[in-house]
């Protein structure tokens, strides 16, 4: 008896963007979020985006701390309301949650110590050594000035500045 390969949904939770893909190929979709997306627009926003697509299974990256599954604080990008948000029940399917900066750091993993660094809306860290992942909250913590790394580095600095921020284009892994 052969075993089914279960097709599984992805989405990246951002704060400028919700982005969507699915295991069995196609192409990424992607919606606008924002200051005013809470988890309840999110949902409605992948269930639009995913219309037409099957999948079997989700994994979802959020962008703050998560353990065993469970959301522990709202994000600092988006609206209040994903704390205690019911995921399974509301899209009928099983639902994985890791932080999002663990999720990107885990699909680029090829072995051996990996630092990631999410560069983007905000500030995402990860690390991996030797097939151990841990997600980083390095994006919060004070820096300098009063300020956190994440008012530093995130793009609505990067922006005042002037600067682009980096792109996977341009930012090649070491």
């Amino acid at each position: 008896m052969s075993k089914k390969t279960r097709i599984v949904l992805a989405i990246d939770i951002g704060g400028s963007h919700v982005k969507i893909m699915s295991s069995a190929g196609g192409q990424e979709r992607k919606a606008v979020s924002g200051p005013k997306m809470d988890a309840a627009a999110m949902a409605s926003a992948v269930e639009e985006l995913a219309r037409g697509m099957d999948y079997d299974v989700i994994a979802m990256g959020y962008p703050g701390p998560v353990i065993h599954n469970k959301i522990l604080s709202e994000p600092h990008n988006l609206a209040q309301g994903w704390v205690g948000f019911d995921f399974a029940k509301r899209f009928g399917k099983p639902v994985r949650i890791i932080n999002d900066a663990l999720m990107q750091a885990i699909g680029s993993y090829e072995g051996g110590r990996m630092l990631f660094l999410g560069l983007g809306t905000g500030l995402g860290a990860a690390m991996i050594v030797d097939n151990v992942a841990q997600p980083m909250e390095l994006a919060h913590l004070p820096y300098r000035k009063g300020h956190s790394f994440e008012d530093y580095l995130g793009e609505a600095n990067l922006e005042k500045r002037g600067q682009e921020a980096p792109t996977p284009e341009k930012v090649e892994p070491i």
